[in-house]
């Protein structure tokens, strides 16, 4: 459910123990993965809480749509993800080695110390704003479950308690150095990402069958770009890709593996999305889980996404801490660093009133920065002399349409959060 990097590891890292970091995939140490084990990594790195606010999306889209824009981001995102990865490859055939084992260092080889800041500042942006998501919906979680109705709790509204309850346990989390062991909480998280939906899939069709709501194949054009920034966010880990192309054991078979995970999670998420509009028509929330009542089932999904969510935060957030400690303190750990941080975040939160506006949001503006327009970049000027005219085409139309999708994107999110709020 997220990204790691090697880069501030230095030279010292040879000596010392394995230690996860932001690129390293999550199944197990350094080696050579199998054709399977690569795909399981895969998949692992793209499943994330995006998925959640996909049912609220089609509802303001349309469900036809919001499958066309889905169904197109995911396509996209493959395309670009495989940029990635011919670029590296054609900076490693011009060596005859290769140290580019992170989107950064691939930055940083094609375009200097601009491109890995560039790298750097989305990914901060990009993690930071995964995990503001995550306690958006743990809060939300929570009020739902044991404060429905409550207008304050101790002089505060429900969702402020729950953050600043979370606070403190989230300064001492990611206030470890080294979060060997919390990988395995990811890998467990992402497991009952899975389980959850297919349940939550599950009850919408049952409630379908019973209410029938009426539903809109297709939104106005308003929503466009609010749906394809949830969109892009859905499909995080860009930053994955060149550590897991890097350390597959059969290279050849990579982009197929990819393309088959991105395609299995397409249909996972489509589905996702329009059974739960179909499920609750315009009563769609922005977390769908919401939606569910209080029985037990549902109560034991909630609380299940929630814990995961929350143990799954320092992980998404060491990526930062990496970045900033290595520029700031000489990639020396700083508690300070740590904690100051997960406060602005947690500030952030609190500000945000929406899940799916804020998913809107970040994956407008970073993500698509991150996904697209850096990758269609990146490989124009590694393959500049040699690119074909459709070749050069198809790289400037990527990055020009995700420049469009950027600033269209986050003008329509902000608007949204913005009305939420009055």
């Amino acid at each position: 459910m997220g990204n790691y990097d090697q880069e501030s590891a230095g030279s010292s890292s040879q000596t010392l123990p394995w230690i996860p970091t932001e690129d390293t995939p999550l199944l197990g140490p350094r080696k050579l993965s199998s054709h399977s084990k690569t795909f399981a990594n895969v998949f692992i790195a793209i499943v994330g809480a995006g998925v959640l606010g996909l049912p609220y999306t089609f509802k303001k889209t349309g469900w036809l749509m919001g499958l066309l824009m889905l169904f197109s981001v995911a396509a996209l995102t493959f395309f670009c993800m495989m940029l990635l990865v011919l670029t590296r490859r054609k900076l490693e055939s011009l060596t005859g080695f290769s140290e580019i084992a992170s989107f950064g260092d691939l930055g940083f080889a094609v375009c200097g110390p601009a491109g890995r800041l560039a790298v750097d500042v989305m990914l901060v942006l990009s993690q930071a704003g995964f995990c503001v998501s995550y306690l958006i919906f743990v809060a939300t979680t929570l009020v739902n479950l044991f404060s429905r109705g409550a207008h304050r709790i101790l002089g505060l509204a429900p969702s402020s308690f729950y953050l600043w309850g979370c606070f403190p346990f989230q300064l001492g989390l990611n206030s470890i150095p080294t979060l060997t062991h919390l990988a395995p909480l990811s890998i467990f998280a992402d497991i009952v990402d899975v389980a959850a939906t297919l349940v939550v899939m599950v009850q919408d069709v049952l409630i379908f069958l019973e209410r029938r709501p009426p539903l809109r194949a297709v939104g106005s054009l308003s929503v466009f770009f609010y749906g394809l920034g949830v969109a892009v966010y859905a499909f995080e880990g860009i930053g994955m890709v060149l550590p897991l192309e890097l350390e597959a054991k059969y290279k050849d078979k990579f982009g197929k593996a990819l393309g088959l995970a991105m395609a299995l999670i397409s249909v996972m998420y489509g589905a996702f999305g329009v059974l739960g509009y179909m499920a609750y028509g315009e009563e769609t929330r922005d977390i769908i889980t919401t939606n569910l009542g209080t029985g037990v089932v549902s109560t034991l999904v909630q609380l299940g996404l929630g814990i995961n969510l929350f143990f799954t935060f320092p992980l998404m957030m060491n990526p930062v801490y990496e970045v900033i400690e290595r520029r700031l303190c000489g990639s020396r750990y700083s508690i300070w660093v740590r904690w100051s941080t997960v406060l602005v975040v947690t500030l952030v939160a609190l500000l945000v009133p929406n899940f799916a506006d804020f998913l809107s949001l970040v994956g407008s503006s970073v993500c698509v920065v991150l996904g697209f327009v850096l990758p269609s970049l990146f490989h124009f000027r590694a393959f500049k002399d040699e690119l074909s005219l459709k070749g050069m085409v198809a790289d400037v139309l990527i990055l020009l349409v995700g420049l469009v999708i950027a600033v269209s994107g986050t003008w329509t999110a902000l608007q949204e959060i913005l009305a939420s709020k009055d």
